[in-house]
Formats: C-alpha cells, sequence, structure tokens
C-alpha cells in the first residue's frame, strides 16, 4: 500500500471517529519534541537512568520510552511509588528532574531529526501555525528551537503549562488554543503512544511517527490515525494534507 492510499484510509477512519473530516485550510500543525524534532529519546533515557541509579531507584532504560510525553514531576512520581511506596513531593520532583536535565545537558548537543526541518518548513510555506506540544521543560532543548526552527516555534505548550500531561489531552487542547483553531483545522505529529492518545483524545487527526523502538503498529493500537516511520515521510503526508 503506497503512503497515499494509506493516508486515504486514515482520513476515513478519522472522519468516522471524529464525527467530521479535515477540514481545509489546515490552520496549525502540533508536533511533539522529543522523538519528532530532535532525535533526543536515548539521551534522554540515559539520564532518567542515570538519575535513578543515583538515588536507589530500580529502571530499565527502555521503559522511558513508554513514559515519553509525561511530565517531569509525573515520571518521577511514578517511580517513587514503584520503588518506595509513597507519592514523589514537589521537591523530591524539582531535585531530582534538576538533576536529570544535568545529566542530559552533560551528554551534548542531540542532533535534529532527520526530515524534521523539511517538515517544519512545509507548514510555515503553506501559511499554517506550527506549535510545540511537549510534555519537556528541558530547558537546554527549549532554548535551541528558534534557531534549528527559524523561529517556526512561538506558540509552544510545555510542562509547565498544563496540569495534566500526555496522555491527558490537556496539552494538544491547550495547544489548539493557542493557536486559536479547532480541532478539525489542525494536524498533530507525535512519536509516542502516550502523545498520541493525547492528540487523539483532543479530537485532532493524529500522525504517529515511528522514530523509537516501538513495535510496528503500537501507534496505531494507541490511537493514531496513520503510523509512518520517519519524519521524511512527515514531510510528504503534509503536502497531501496542507
Amino acid at each position: 500500500m503506497t503512503l497515499k492510499e494509506k493516508l486515504d484510509q486514515a482520513l476515513l477512519h478519522y472522519a468516522a471517529r471524529a464525527g467530521h473530516g479535515v477540514q481545509q485550510p489546515v490552520r496549525a500543525v502540533l508536533f511533539d519534541m522529543d522523538g519528532v524534532l530532535y532525535d533526543s529519546m536515548p539521551g534522554h533515557a540515559r539520564a532518567w537512568q542515570g538519575m535513578c541509579r543515583e538515588n536507589g531507584i530500580d529502571c530499565d532504560p527502555d521503559e522511558f520510552f513508554g513514559y515519553e510525553g509525561m511530565t517531569g514531576a509525573a515520571t518521577i512520581d511514578l517511580l517513587f511509588r514503584r520503588q518506595f511506596g509513597r507519592a514523589a513531593t514537589p521537591d523530591d520532583a524539582k531535585r531530582l528532574y534538576a538533576r536529570k536535565s544535568e545529566l542530559f545537558a552533560a551528554q551534548g548537543t542531540p542532533i535534529i531529526m532527520p526530515g524534521a526541518q523539511s517538515a517544519v518548513a512545509s507548514v510555515v510555506a503553506h501559511g499554517a501555525r506550527c506549535v510545540l506540544v511537549t510534555g519537556s521543560g528541558q530547558g537546554s532543548l527549549l532554548t535551541r528551537l528558534n534557531g534549528d526552527y527559524n523561529d517556526a516555534f512561538q506558540l509552544r505548550v510545555t510542562a509547565y503549562d498544563v496540569t495534566h500531561g500526555k496522555p491527558d489531552p490537556e496539552p494538544y487542547l491547550v495547544g489548539l488554543q493557542k493557536a486559536g483553531v479547532q480541532a478539525a483545522h489542525a494536524l498533530a505529529v507525535d512519536n509516542a503512544p502516550l502523545g498520541v492518545q493525547s492528540a487523539s483524545a483532543a479530537g485532532i487527526f493524529t500522525i504517529g511517527v515511528r522514530t523509537g523502538p516501538l513495535p510496528e503498529g503500537a501507534l496505531l493500537a494507541a490511537g493514531a490515525d496513520i503510523e509512518i516511520n520517519s519524519m521524511n515521510e512527515c514531510t510528504i503526508l503534509l503536502s497531501y494534507l496542507l
């Protein structure tokens, strides 16, 4: 099946679940950051593992790919409940997330995800708004966005803008509000099951990009309308949708 044929099926699926199709013009595309705009998730996993080792928390580094999209505080709370049988305090969350951020930054600069710049550029060229929707509060990446993406991401939703992180729909709903558009005039691009769940629950046509160690079909199972394997494919999809 060609990518265009997959898209045609996906649009029918979206219309059935949302009660309407993707409406033209598409006015906003909402992008996740880690694993979509930057190939940063392996570094995040190593940083989380390092912080856990320092604090007597058992973990598997691959598990953090599954938590992608959660806020740092929510991830630390999950780890505390599992390891210590109690919730993490606000001080625990602040202190340990700061340490995790230090370990991430010490690894150096993650590369831009191949194909991501062309995908973002195509959105800008068609006059639609780019909106960042990330569960991260990682300053070392957030400060790079303007330079790496030519100021495309003036509209941002980060861990500090929401009460409930992904998979709750709040992050993507806030993104729609910031862009001033309805879900029918928007697209979402996310690479993680929790992020896909969030975007889908917000009523947005959801493109799942399998850039991490996920089995084929995992993002469809999480609620993506279409699953692709790279940001280069995303650029092609956007050429059909914008």
